[in-house]
């Protein structure tokens, strides 16, 4: 469905396993900043009130991903961590365009907020299909349809936004970016690391 070019060794589970009060807590910034990212959104589009209202429903979704794993560290008696650097998310910020005119931007930061949703989906899919906790297994299949949601409609916006055929391309382009950075991950106890 995403065309992502690298994936995902299934070995990551074992690793994020081996940490799950780390991978949790990585895992609940992750929602806080993926509701920021949408937010963020929000404030370039006044003038697409649909588009708007999507990106609202997106980041309360992703406020509630965030609280509901935070409800899961504290049930499991873990201890929350301060944010963490996401390496993967911010070498992906780098390809954003610079310097185009304003549509240009808006749809590159589409395609971005796709990328990022399309890999945590994979990741969760690898973690549903990998780790013994049948907790989090069922948790992560959940997770995994809404950040696939989420990605379809970023993907539309990028369409709805831009000309389709040049956003395919740029995509495509993302695509190939992304699969040069994601080799230097898949080794840590992080959702992209």
């Amino acid at each position: 469905m995403f065309k992502l070019k690298l994936p995902t060794d299934p070995r990551w589970a074992n690793i994020a396993e081996g940490n799950i009060e780390e991978i949790l807590t990585d895992h609940a910034w992750c929602e806080q900043k993926a509701a920021t990212n949408a937010i963020g959104l929000i404030t370039m589009l006044p003038e697409y009130p649909e588009i708007v209202t999507e990106l609202l429903a997106i980041a309360q979704e992703e406020l509630e991903h965030f609280r509901q794993v935070h409800e899961i560290i504290k049930k499991r008696g873990y201890t929350f961590g301060r944010t963490r650097k996401d390496d993967y998310v911010n070498e992906l910020v780098q390809f954003i365009q610079k310097g185009g005119n304003r549509d240009d931007l808006i749809v590159d930061k589409m395609l971005f907020a796709a990328m990022i949703e399309a890999r945590s989906c994979e990741r969760f899919k690898v973690l549903t299909e990998n780790i013994k906790d049948e907790e989090l297994k069922t948790f992560y299949r959940e997770l995994m349809i809404s950040e696939a949601n989420h990605y379809t409609t970023f993907i539309g916006f990028a369409r709805q936004l831009g000309d389709p055929e040049k956003v395919n391309t740029r995509w495509e382009e993302w695509l190939e970016y992304e699969a040069k950075i994601i080799q230097s991950y898949g080794k840590g106890e992080t959702i992209h690391g």
